[in-house]
């Protein structure tokens, strides 16, 4: 009696514990990051394609080897010849004929005869047309490859992207709450400084209008900064609905590699320069597979042949001479042959494949100074960011002293509003243009890893 007391007093508590809150999952930059990579359908998607070339190349290999085939074939025939000559019906080049079964239905004579073909064909030239297409498939795979990469390369960007530009958001919207709190103090005072008489109503109605525009701010951040949430949500395959804590701060370190070395690793390692390369390749190969038709082609191939008049290819012994009989060979086949002429059907198709080529060719000409292009751009918006920044901290600084300055002032009755609230505005632009400095610093780098082949700063 004892223990099922002690155990109805167990299930009580443990039913009356409250239920322990989710855990919100914590993500920084680099778990972002390597997250994407992992459940992003993009990412599944481009791994599809890499598996559908590589079943390309099996099958580019497959057709360098022997093809076998089975041909049943059933003949029947009615004939109104005699039904001693009958058998004359069933021929076989090179084969002892089979003597078919031969009925008599009034004048006509009706004649079964079976024939099993198992045939093994092998190519021998044809031209260059498989080893094209098999070198043709296996650039295919390393182009799926490069896709892949650059797939990688273009979601990496996106997700560093949305995180900093939340940073950036969420940054803003401190620098609106920090605004919203010095304007609602100057309204306070202005307003006691009314009251007794010391200031004009102009002033409380600036100091209103200033914080009303200042709360505006503050919504339409704290928009932005749901917005980016969910972006980012979005990106690492998360559903929209959960609440996830991002962590992390703007930050500047000073960027130390070289423009030369940039574009140096661009031109070697970008995904799109070496997609462009492999599309040349593989136009080439086009080419190559075009003129085939107008070059030798050799095939060899063998045959073993059975001709019987029963279902079951063979002799019955239970039957007749005159039916169950069956007759086999055996034949290779060597075949060469030289198209004569096609009215130049296969030359100008390798003319478009050629003029294909040399339009590829310069395609990765001219994606070349773009990609050079784009990596010097980029370098100048870090530079430029970097300036930026110092120039914004000073900045800051002397808004922060600035503001400091003149709502002393106007306490001690020597400065006005307009100086208080100006100050105060000329404080909140600076810490904005501070924000997006270093946001647009860290963005530049990302957009410059991209343009250089690169993974993330944060990965790398």
């Amino acid at each position: 009696m004892r223990f099922h007391t002690v155990l109805s007093t167990l299930l009580i508590v443990i039913l009356a514990a409250p239920v322990a809150a989710q855990e919100i999952p914590r993500y920084d930059m680099q778990q972002c990051l390597t997250r994407a990579i992992a459940a992003n359908p993009q990412m599944a998607s481009a791994k599809q394609q890499i598996y559908g070339a590589q079943e390309g190349v099996r099958a580019a290999g497959a057709a360098f080897l022997p093809v076998g085939t089975a041909t049943y074939t059933s003949v029947d025939s009615w004939t109104k010849i005699p039904q001693a000559n009958s058998s004359s019906l069933a021929t076989l080049t090179n084969v002892q004929t089979a003597t078919p079964t031969s009925y008599s239905w009034k004048n006509n004579n009706y004649i079964k005869l079976l024939t099993l073909d198992l045939n093994v064909s092998q190519p021998l030239f044809t031209g260059f047309r498989l080893l094209s297409s098999f070198q043709q498939a296996k650039l295919a795979k390393e182009q799926a490859d490069a896709l892949y990469r650059r797939t990688e390369l273009t979601l990496l960007r996106s997700v560093e992207t949305a995180f900093l530009t939340l940073l950036q958001a969420r940054a803003n919207v401190k620098s609106n709450q920090d605004s919203v709190t010095r304007l609602r103090s100057q309204l306070q005072v202005t307003q006691a400084f009314y009251d007794v008489g010391l200031r004009p109503r102009l002033d409380v109605l600036q100091a209103q209008s200033d914080l009303a525009t200042a709360e505006e701010g503050l919504l339409s951040a704290q928009n932005s900064v749901d917005i980016q949430l969910v972006q980012l949500n979005s990106l690492l395959n998360i559903p929209l609905d959960q609440n996830v804590e991002y962590v992390g701060e703007l930050d500047y370190a000073p960027f130390t590699m070289a423009l030369k070395d940039a574009l140096d690793e661009a031109y070697k390692n970008r995904p799109d320069v070496y997609i462009a390369l492999k599309s040349v390749e593989i136009a080439e190969k086009s080419a190559t597979i075009a003129l085939s038709p107008a070059l030798p082609q050799l095939s060899a191939s063998y045959d073993y042949i059975r001709q019987s008049d029963q279902w079951g290819m063979r002799q019955d012994p239970s039957l007749s001479s005159s039916r169950g009989s069956f007759a086999d060979a055996q034949q290779v086949t060597l075949t060469a042959s030289w198209r004569a002429w096609d009215w130049g059907n296969t030359m100008f198709t390798y003319r478009q494949a050629q003029d294909a080529t040399r339009k590829l060719q310069a395609d990765l000409g001219n994606l070349r100074l773009t990609v050079g292009l784009d990596v010097k751009t980029q370098y100048l918006n870090i530079q430029d960011a970097a300036k930026r920044i110092m120039v914004a901290r000073t900045g800051v600084d002397a808004a922060a002293e600035g503001y400091r300055m003149a709502v002393a002032r106007y306490q001690a009755q020597v400065g006005t509003n307009t100086d208080v609230l100006t100050s105060q505005a000329q404080l909140s632009r600076a810490e904005f243009q501070l924000t997006q400095a270093m946001t647009d610093f860290r963005i530049a780098i990302a957009n410059l890893f991209y343009s250089i082949g690169r993974k993330s700063l944060t990965l790398s």
